[in-house]
């Protein structure tokens, strides 16, 4: 017999202007339950989570908890009744320490109550096998120690219904184990867990029901232990999708790109900086680099984009060519192109329209004597949309209008086009759905075919598995070498992440 049911959505629609969110979303979550909310970006996911949170209202329907219909005006009010949410984006200070960073989220009455806060985080932490420690600072701590911070602070509030947004995507194999050990112990004691992914191998692993949003209805529901991933996906984004995940490897003696000892000092107070970093890029090829965030990507992105001019001339060389003091825009004129890890104010200028932020990366072939050619701009803005399946209202909206996995297909498309000789890509489905996913790997399989090299730099190892034809590791700004993708396996890279390649160097010299 099924536990009572904690949370229940009655008829929820919520509209913003020009959308419908949620229409008429009908949910169950019982106490002690995994329930898995999948669905593609613009689904409605993150509206409805919001609305549980007290982030948004619905326009309609209800929400009852406990069998009683509540409404939810904030996230404090969401807190005291025991809804907690780790967010995809953490919510920390780095320059506080744990223990600062958990109280901030107390309210004083609840601070009181509790007493020598140290002592009790200490308890959750041990309770839990999280292994937090109340006195190190934010910026010293890995990705997956910062998540069970912010665990940490939900289970402060006596939890009972924990919402975890993509809480895997930055997470090394092994701390995605120690995570689902977590949510395994806090539902079998009770606490319901709402779990927003699109690794769906993870959905069938640890949830004991699945919920599909298509369109902002709910379309289905499943036992992910009855189904596989892939059939898992089929409900989400439609039986005809393509979703291959088998892509020939390929090699070559061409080279295009290569770092040579690329050192460089922390661009921020809190990197790591890059440490004596080489290797070779060639032509029809693709070299992925994994590692969790804060091992010096942003460092080695920035390098390589010519963002940061700080590197030497010969440190980087383009078909034999000292670039590493050239600037952006004249990296991008020999042939470079960029995927960013930041989307919105990297990747594209939130408040300018698709048709503009298509003008910004391909100004030399859209203007002419200084004047735009706005037909071609627009045919190309176009069709980018089109070939990419850019859920938008038209080439004229604003690239903050989209949902983040649109926006990315966008960018990642605009990138394509240009066809490029190298392309740089950092974190290429971040956040993006399976059918999305599917559809980005396929254009960049597409352009190593063509005879670019890609760099792709992902903390998703099963991703650079899939599409990478070579593999390395970035780890306290150091980098292991380059191994052929089916001459290593995930376990190796797993422990590669951790810093293992540089413990079988020291040892191989002792």
């Amino acid at each position: 017999m099924k536990n009572p049911p904690l949370l229940e959505l009655w008829h929820v629609s919520k509209a913003f202007p020009g959308v419908i969110a949620n229409d008429n979303v009908d949910m169950m979550l019982h106490k002690g339950e995994i329930l898995a909310l999948l669905g593609e970006n613009g689904a409605g996911k993150s509206t409805l989570v919001k609305m549980i949170y007290g982030t948004n209202q619905p326009d309609s329907g209800a929400i009852l908890w406990n069998n009683h219909e509540v409404t939810i005006d904030s996230p404090n009010q969401a807190r005291r009744m025991g809804i907690g949410m780790v967010f995809q984006h953490f919510s920390v200070f780095e320059t506080l320490t744990v223990q600062e960073n958990i109280e901030l989220a107390l309210d004083k009455e609840f601070r009181n109550k509790i007493g020598d806060l140290r002592k009790h985080i200490l308890e959750i932490s041990e309770k839990y096998d999280l292994h937090v420690q109340p006195d190190r600072y934010v910026h010293s701590l890995s990705i997956g120690e910062r998540q069970r911070v912010e665990i940490v602070r939900c289970l402060m509030q006596d939890v009972k219904l924990l919402i975890l947004d993509e809480p895997t995507s930055v997470l090394t194999p092994l701390e995605v184990t120690g995570l689902f050990r977590v949510l395994r112990k806090l539902a079998k004691e009770g606490c319901s867990i709402l779990f927003i992914s699109h690794k769906l191998k993870e959905v069938t692993e640890l949830c004991d029901r699945a919920i599909i949003l298509r369109a902002g209805k709910v379309s289905g529901e499943c036992i992910p232990a009855n189904e596989t991933a892939d059939s898992i996906a089929r409900m989400m984004v439609g039986s005809d999708a393509e979703l291959s995940e088998h892509y020939p490897k390929k090699s070559s003696d061409n080279t295009a790109l290569e770092i040579h000892q690329l050192s460089l000092t922390p661009s921020h107070p809190f990197g790591c900086g890059l440490n004596n970093v080489s290797f070779q890029l060639n032509a029809g090829e693709i070299l992925g680099i994994a590692g969790v965030a804060g091992n010096g990507q942003e460092d080695l992105l920035a390098a390589l984009s010519g963002e940061d001019t700080r590197t030497k001339s010969d440190s980087i060389t383009f078909n034999g060519r000292g670039i590493g003091h050239l600037d952006a825009g004249k990296r991008r004129k020999l042939g470079m192109a960029y995927v960013p890890a930041e989307r919105l104010g990297q990747g594209a200028v939130p408040e300018m329209s698709l048709e503009d932020n298509t003008l910004l990366t391909n100004s030399d072939t859209l203007t002419k004597h200084g004047l735009i050619q706005h037909r071609k701009l627009a045919s190309l803005a176009q069709q980018i949309i089109s070939d990419n399946n850019v859920k938008c209202r038209d080439r004229f909206s604003q690239a903050k209008s989209l949902s983040g996995g649109n926006l990315q297909k966008f960018i990642i498309g605009r990138e394509v086009k240009q066809a490029s000789r190298v392309l740089i890509c950092a974190h290429p489905t971040w956040g993006v759905d399976i059918g999305a996913a599917s559809a980005i790997h396929r254009q960049i399989i597409e352009l190593r075919d063509a005879g670019s090299a890609i760099v792709v730099i992902s903390e998703d190892i099963d991703e650079l598995f899939v599409i990478c034809d070579k593999l390395a590791v970035l780890y306290e700004g150091q980098l292991s070498p380059t191994v052929n993708t089916q001459q290593t396996t995930i376990e190796e890279i797993g422990k590669w992440i951790a810093g293992g390649f540089i413990q079988d160097k020291e040892s191989q010299y002792a």
